[in-house]
């Protein structure tokens, strides 16, 4: 399933379909959707009455037309009255429970009324349901955030204090931001802003921490949100000499509690977690015997249930193939150090849910009974989505680390999939399993062989004729600031440990201007993304001549690049060859990434097929 299919599978269609004529706005007969694009306009113009007026007579035609309640809603939160628009996105959600816009909005007006619990369920269901790629902005338009971030920027590349940051009212302004806190527990903050503050807040909560400080419960639920971002991240964030040795005095003070029986503060715990892993710990699971407010218990579960899971999961993992390589046993090494990435949301809630409800049908082709291979599957997001699109699909998912491995089977295993099987192999020894397949994806793993050619050589007589691969790698052209980086990082001396890559980090920071591409990459956000982003131990990065020449070698036709996310790159591409423009012509698309080398910065991801003779 390519991004196109992705986005519209999780598009919501509210009003998407004309209904039948009826007096519409003013004298005309009009459409309910062109209805609902008035209101919208209206809306956007200032005219809120008007609005109004014509969603309530949508609402007469079709009483559950989530874009009128919405925007009902909406107004209605705008006047003040979140009674009123928390009525209205309820029955919104009443019609379409995976609209993650209305679970958003619910939130907020529910945390307006201080039903806090109410306004933490919707917003994390709709981070759940895709606002998680839009998580970092909505938390830059809280006042209480930018005001934060105004006192650092003034002070800025200087450290500000955090009696100049914090003042006398502490983190409690940011531990309120209920929304903040859900994004933490959710997903990978991928903001510069962001990272700094909640690094200043960390550092401020080990401050408290330290001196016995508050349990109030607002303050113990953001420590555990901040606790959980960390985690997910890998402790990525950078760290004073002074806050390492906080923190480490603070740990140990609690394995001492912790090794006779005393009481430990749930703050002392989630601080502690916030720069340490709890699993990592000696003695840690006697930690889930003890008593927990509910912010704490979620938190074990992420840092110390799930990763004891996943160690079990490792015993049910076969081995398919040796690995030999020894570029390959140092990738390995690699990925078993900092598995990549650590997900936590699967994008295709929405579409499962709608299959569920029968509002998607299955096609044809997504029924068929296919043979699937992912080379190289990693942390399991791929085959997962993979194996929801095609349900009846039989999927053998291979990497090259367990650790990898056996989060992808814990993160299956909760969603209920049945039609992955997992094993660890290595690519270049995959033309042993005497095995072939319908489909094969390879996306992101073959540019760090020791010869992604030779590694493609194999995947080739897997593939029946007529089958598909989908291929992703990494383009010469595009990632010149990722060459730039890694001769930078060289020169410097910085190794591929954590604390390296944290001061690496910092100081790339501290020269922003200079790498805008890199700070705005989400992998730069966390020590896996990042390891893999700037210090892998192999990568290779191709032109599209030799990605053509390889296809006429080994008989396999290029059908077209994956759909872009920015709709621009094909308006360029058609305007450079004006009537000529071929989407699947290789040597026009070398000819357009010359012209225009950021088009591929993420990869070259494509589709080729095999003949079927």
């Amino acid at each position: 399933m390519n991004r196109k299919e992705r986005r519209a599978a999780n598009k919501r269609r509210d009003d998407s379909t004309s209904r039948p004529a009826a007096p519409g706005f003013g004298s005309a007969v009009i459409s309910t959707a062109d209805l609902a694009a008035q209101a919208s306009r209206s809306y956007g113009a200032g005219r809120v009455s008007e609005a109004q007026e014509i969603c309530r007579q949508i609402l007469a035609r079709e009483p559950a037309h989530v874009q009128s309640l919405n925007l009902l809603g909406l107004m209605a939160q705008a006047s003040g009255d979140h009674r009123a628009a928390a009525k209205m996105f309820v029955k919104a959600i009443a019609a379409d429970e995976v609209n993650a816009a209305c679970h958003y909005n619910a939130g907020y007006s529910y945390q307006a009324l201080g039903n806090r619990a109410k306004a933490a369920t919707h917003l994390s269901k709709a981070l759940a349901l895709g606002m998680d790629a839009k998580a970092g902005s909505l938390i830059l338009q809280s006042p209480v955030i930018t005001s934060h971030l105004g006192r650092i920027d003034a002070k800025w590349p200087l450290p500000v204090t955090n009696v100049e940051l914090f003042g006398t009212e502490g983190v409690a302004p940011l531990a309120s931001d209920l929304f903040l806190r859900c994004a933490m527990e959710t997903t990978t903050l991928a903001s510069m802003p962001i990272e700094v503050l909640l690094g200043y807040a960390r550092a401020e909560l080990l401050r408290l921490a330290g001196n016995q400080g508050s349990e109030d419960e607002d303050i113990v639920a953001f420590a555990c949100a901040l606790a959980g971002q960390c985690f997910i991240n890998g402790y990525v964030y950078g760290r004073t000499e002074a806050d390492a040795e906080g923190a480490s005095a603070l740990r140990d003070r609690l394995l001492q509690d912790l090794a006779c029986g005393a009481a430990i503060t749930p703050l002392t715990l989630a601080v502690v977690a916030a720069y340490f892993p709890l699993h990592a710990l000696p003695a840690a699971e006697t930690l889930l015997r003890r008593d927990w407010p509910a912010a704490v218990t979620g938190l074990l579960r992420m840092q110390l249930r799930e990763p004891l899971e996943e160690m079990a999961e490792r015993s049910a993992i076969t081995a398919l193939t040796p690995i030999k390589n020894s570029v390959s046993v140092e990738v390995m090494r690699q990925y078993e150090e900092n598995p990549y990435p650590r997900w936590t949301i699967n994008p295709l809630t929405a579409l499962v849910a709608d299959q569920a409800r029968g509002k998607i049908a299955l096609t044809a082709e997504r029924q068929a009974k296919l043979d699937i291979l992912i080379a190289g599957c990693g942390t399991g997001s791929h085959a997962i989505q993979i194996a929801q699109v095609y349900p009846n699909a039989r999927l053998l998912a291979v990497d090259i680390s367990m650790t990898s491995l056996a989060y992808a089977r814990r993160k299956t295993r909760e969603l209920g999939l049945r039609n992955i099987e997992y094993a660890q192999a290595d690519i270049l020894e995959l033309g042993s399993i005497d095995r072939t397949f319908d489909s094969i994806e390879s996306v992101g793993v073959l540019h760090h062989l020791a010869e992604p050619m030779a590694g493609w050589r194999v995947l080739v007589p897997l593939l029946r004729p007529g089958g598909t691969m989908r291929i992703g790698l990494y383009s010469d052209l595009a990632r010149r600031v990722i060459v730039e980086a890694r001769a930078r990082i060289a020169a410097r001396g910085y190794r591929a440990t954590a604390e390296d890559i944290r001061r690496c980090r910092q100081d790339i920071f501290r020269e922003a201007e200079q790498w805008k591409p890199l700070i705005g990459a989400k992998d730069f956000y966390s020590m896996s993304g990042c390891r893999d982003l700037l210090f892998n131990i192999m990568e290779h990065r191709l032109t599209i001549p030799e990605i053509a020449a390889f296809l006429n070698d080994h008989g396999l036709s290029f059908t077209g690049f994956e759909p872009f996310d920015d709709p621009t790159v094909m308006e360029k591409f058609r305007k450079q060859f004006p009537g000529t423009a071929d989407e699947a012509s290789l040597d026009q698309w070398h000819r357009f990434e010359i012209e225009h080398p950021e088009t591929f910065w993420d990869m070259y991801v494509f589709m080729v097929g095999k003949n079927a003779n």
